[in-house]
């Protein structure tokens, strides 16, 4: 509850507000960590797609200069003439003139069925290759928001533990904003100890010498350093003069 314990500054940044739509410190970090294990996921498929695509490459230049195409061509002709009008002569035409034959031999042929026959992956192929992780990264940003549901999901089977887990954070808070109470405290103390810069020193006289000059050389607060505006409070020891915002003061 803001009115029960107003968050400081530095506080802010470690908690998760469910009702914020913009990731926050804690979601970050936790994102970044699961992005980080899609790297490898994304090295490995663009390792088999540029293998592939190697292996096409070296596949498709075999195709195109191995291609050897062989053309053979012969002929054959044999003619028995016997001679004569004889019994004999007839009987020889009769048997040895079925030798005579006469054939022509074209033979084209090539390493067309022996050469690899590669087909490229298309644009459409490699988006589809590539759609899951495009999907697991989109999931890796989107996830935050459906976790923010686990703390009110169990705060409803749970409620007493709930209540526990609510006391032990506020207690948690008093002790942190206690130990960082009295450690900014020893830093100013250290830090008043010191001489002040030359730079700090023409910088304090220009604002007592002209006043107008305050709205543009603007002093930060000592404990956060967020810049000076009307809210802001200065130390009432005239001896000090640090300032400090509202909520540090």
């Amino acid at each position: 509850k803001q009115t029960l314990l107003p968050l400081l500054r530095e506080e802010i940044s470690s908690f998760i507000f469910p009702c914020s739509p913009a990731l926050q410190r804690p979601e970050r970090q936790y994102m970044v960590m699961e992005l980080l294990r899609c790297i490898p996921l994304l090295l490995f498929l663009l390792f088999v797609c540029g293998l592939d695509h190697f292996i096409f490459s070296i596949l498709s230049i075999i195709q195109h200069h191995s291609f050897i195409e062989y053309s053979y061509q012969t002929s054959h002709h044999l003619s028995v003439n016997v001679m004569g009008s004889s019994l004999m002569a007839e009987l020889l035409r009769g048997t040895i003139g079925a030798l005579n034959t006469s054939y022509d031999t074209e033979v084209e042929t090539s390493n067309f069925a022996c050469l690899p026959q590669p087909t490229g992956m298309t644009r459409q192929q490699y988006l589809h290759t590539c759609l899951p992780l495009g999907v697991l990264v989109l999931l890796c940003l989107a996830q935050v928001y459906p976790f923010r549901l686990r703390r009110a999901i169990a705060a409803f089977y749970f409620p007493k533990r709930e209540k526990t887990r609510v006391l032990f954070l506020y207690n948690k808070l008093l002790r942190q904003r206690k130990n960082f109470l009295q450690l900014q405290r020893g830093r100013l103390a250290r830090q008043a100890r010191l001489p002040p810069t030359l730079g700090a020193s023409l910088l304090q006289w220009c604002r007592r010498r002209w006043p107008w000059l305050r709205r543009y050389l603007r002093r930060s607060c000592t404990l956060c350093g967020t810049p000076e505006t009307p809210q802001h409070l200065p130390c009432p020891n005239p001896d000090c003069g640090a300032l400090y915002c509202e909520s540090c003061w």
